[in-house]
C-alpha cells in the first residue's frame, strides 16, 4: 500500500467512526493540556474502558495542576483506586508539583518530568500542543504492522518509526494520531491484534497472587488508615512477614509512605 492510500484509508475511517473520549475536546471546545497529561498517564498500561470511568471523577476532584499539586497524596491515591500501577499516580502528583505555570512545549523538557518517557512525551506534544513528533503506542503499532508488515512475524519499532515519520500530518498531528488510535481499536474489535507480531509485545503478568497485588493491598490499607507492620500482618495473613516488611520499606523508599516510630502513613 502506498503512503498516500494509507493516509486516506485512516482519515476516511476516522471521519465516519471518530470515538468520543472524556479527554478529547468536542467541536468548538477548548483543549485542556492538563486533561491530556492526566489521560496519557492513566492510559499507560491500562485499558481505555477503565480510564473512561475513572477520568471524569478524578478531574472533578482535581480540576487543574494547581489543585492536584495542593492536594494530599492520600486523596490522590484514593481517587486513583481501580486504575492499578499506583506509581503512575505518584508520578502524576510529582509532575504537578514540578509544573510552575504552563506545561512544557519541548520534547526535552517533557522528558525531565516524573513518569514521562519517550512515547508519552511525544503524545503530549501532539495532543496538548498539536506539535508533530513521532511516537509509538500499542494502537499505532498495530495499525502500521497491519498495513505494512502483514507477512512479517517479528517487527521492531525501529522498522515502524520511519513510516510513522513519513506519514505524520505536520499540520494537524493531534487529529492524525486520534485517527490512528481509533483505527487500531477497530482492528482489535475485529479480532485482529497485529501488535502480537511486534518484538516489543509483552503479555501482562497475572495480578492475582502476585507481589503487585500484595503491594497494592498494603498501600490501600495505609491510605485508609495509618498502620503498624503488625496490624498489616494481622490483616494479610497469607503473606509472609518478610514480604510485608520488604514492600513497606520499598513504599517508603519510593515516596509513597513515611514511617514515624512504628507507624506507617501516606507521605504528606
Amino acid at each position: 500500500m502506498t503512503e498516500a492510500k494509507f493516509q486516506k484509508t485512516i482519515r476516511d475511517y476516522y471521519r465516519k467512526n471518530r470515538r468520543s473520549m472524556p479527554w478529547r475536546p468536542r467541536t468548538g471546545e477548548r483543549l485542556s493540556p492538563y486533561h491530556v497529561v492526566v489521560s496519557e498517564i492513566m492510559l499507560q498500561q491500562t485499558q481505555v474502558s477503565r480510564v473512561e470511568k475513572k477520568f471524569p471523577p478524578f478531574i472533578k476532584k482535581f480540576p487543574n495542576f494547581k489543585a492536584l499539586r495542593d492536594a494530599h497524596l492520600k486523596d490522590v491515591l484514593k481517587e486513583w483506586k481501580g486504575l492499578g500501577y499506583n506509581r503512575r499516580a505518584l508520578n502524576l502528583y510529582r509532575l504537578a508539583g514540578d509544573i510552575e505555570s504552563r506545561l512544557p512545549k519541548t520534547y526535552r523538557e517533557l522528558l525531565e518530568l516524573p513518569g514521562i518517557g519517550a512515547n508519552t512525551a511525544g503524545s503530549i506534544l501532539a495532543f496538548a500542543h498539536n506539535i508533530p513528533h513521532p511516537f509509538i503506542e500499542t494502537n499505532i503499532r498495530a495499525v502500521y504492522i497491519h498495513f505494512f508488515f502483514k507477512d512479517k512475524k517479528k517487527v521492531h519499532d525501529k522498522e515502524l518509526m520511519p513510516l510513522i515519520e513519513k506519514t505524520l500530518d505536520k499540520k494537524n498531528p493531534r487529529e492524525w494520531y486520534y485517527a490512528l488510535m481509533d483505527y487500531g481499536t477497530h482492528l482489535k474489535k475485529k479480532g485482529e491484534n497485529p501488535s502480537r507480531k511486534s518484538t516489543h509485545h509483552i503479555k501482562q503478568s497475572k495480578f492475582k497472587g502476585s507481589n503487585r497485588e500484595l503491594r497494592a493491598q498494603i498501600l490501600q490499607m495505609i491510605v485508609e488508615s495509618p498502620s503498624t507492620m503488625e496490624k498489616v500482618q494481622k490483616r494479610l495473613t497469607d503473606a509472609s512477614e518478610h514480604n510485608i516488611e520488604k514492600n513497606l520499606l520499598d513504599l517508603v523508599y519510593e515516596g509513597f509512605l513515611e514511617k514515624r516510630n512504628t507507624i506507617y502513613s501516606v507521605r504528606k
